[in-house]
C-alpha cells in the first residue's frame, strides 16, 4: 500500500510539474518586444574556406582564382513557429556581402535591429534587386544607390545593379590565367535575374530584448560553376554580364548555393 501511495504521489508531482512547465512556456509575453538578429555570411568552396587568390578546381578540369567576391542581399524576412512573418523595413532591407570586408574567419556580419521578438524557424532573402524596388527609380533607392556605385555594383541606372561580382582568372588545358568576370543582374525590366532563397533553421532562433541570435549562412561558391548546371569557363562562361542565357544559368546556380550551417542563441 505504501508503495502504491508513493508511486501515485510521484505521478501526481510529475503531472503538476509538467503542467507548470507548460504554463510557464505559454505565458511568455513578447508583446512589444524587439531584438537584434545577426546574419553571418560565410563564403566557401565545397568544404574549404574561400581565400582570395587560391586556385580551386571545378568539374570540367578547369580551375579559377578570384580577387573580388561580392553580392547583394535584399528583402530579408523571417517566419516564426506560428507562421507569422517579420519583414525587415524596406528602406534598409538591402545589403552588400563583400568578402573583402569579412573578419579573420571570413564572416560578413549583417545586424538586423528592432526585429519582433519571437521564435523563428526559417529565413527568406533575395539575391539582387527585385523589380518593385527598381521601379522606384534612382530617387527611390535611398542611400543604397550611392553605396552600390561606390562598391562597383552598378553598371548604369538604365542597365541596373550588378547582383554579384566575381573577378579573377581561370585556367584550362589550353589557357592559363585568362580573365574571369561574372557580373550578373537584371537588365532594366527586360531580363529579371532576381532570385529568392528560403532556408530552414536547424533549431529555433529566439529573438529577445536580452539576446542576439546569430545565424551562420554558408554560400558554396563552387555551386556557382558546378550547381544545377555545370558550366565551362572556356566555353562562354568566363565573361558573363547581360546575356539572357548565361546570366540566367548563373543566377539559378547561385540561388542553390546557400545553406544555414548553424544557429547560436546568445
Amino acid at each position: 500500500m505504501k508503495i502504491l501511495k508513493y508511486t501515485f504521489a510521484l505521478l501526481l508531482c510529475a503531472t503538476l510539474s509538467s503542467c507548470s512547465s507548460d504554463d510557464d512556456s505559454n505565458s511568455e509575453d513578447l508583446t512589444g518586444q524587439t531584438g537584434t538578429l545577426t546574419l553571418k555570411f560565410d563564403n566557401g568552396v565545397g568544404d574549404q574556406d574561400f581565400i582570395f587568390g587560391t586556385s580551386y578546381n571545378k568539374s570540367s578540369a578547369e580551375s579559377y582564382k578570384l580577387e573580388t567576391l561580392k553580392y547583394i542581399i535584399s528583402n530579408v524576412r523571417v517566419k516564426d513557429e506560428n507562421g507569422n512573418t517579420f519583414t525587415y523595413p524596406s528602406a534598409d532591407n538591402v545589403f552588400i556581402v563583400d568578402e573583402a570586408e569579412g573578419n579573420n574567419a571570413g564572416e560578413i556580419y549583417i545586424d538586423l535591429d528592432n526585429v519582433d521578438a519571437a521564435n523563428y524557424t526559417e529565413i527568406t532573402f533575395g539575391l539582387g534587386i527585385d523589380q518593385d524596388r527598381y521601379a522606384l527609380g534612382a530617387e527611390g533607392q535611398g542611400n543604397f544607390l550611392t553605396q552600390a556605385e561606390a562598391a562597383g555594383m552598378m553598371w548604369s541606372w538604365a542597365t541596373g545593379y550588378r547582383f554579384m561580382r566575381f573577378d579573377g582568372t581561370f585556367s584550362s588545358a589550353t589557357v592559363t590565367d585568362e580573365a574571369l568576370n561574372i557580373h550578373i543582374g537584371s537588365v532594366g525590366t527586360s531580363l529579371d535575374n532576381y532570385r529568392e532563397i528560403t532556408l530552414q533553421f536547424p533549431n529555433t532562433v529566439r529573438v529577445r530584448e536580452t539576446t542576439t541570435p546569430q545565424v551562420h549562412i554558408v554560400a558554396d561558391i563552387a555551386k556557382v560553376f558546378d550547381g544545377e548546371t555545370s558550366v565551362e569557363l572556356s566555353n562562354g562562361y568566363s565573361q558573363v554580364h547581360t546575356d539572357a542565357t548565361t546570366t540566367t544559368v548563373i543566377a539559378n546556380n547561385f540561388q542553390n548555393a546557400f545553406s544555414v550551417h548553424h544557429v547560436h542563441n546568445e
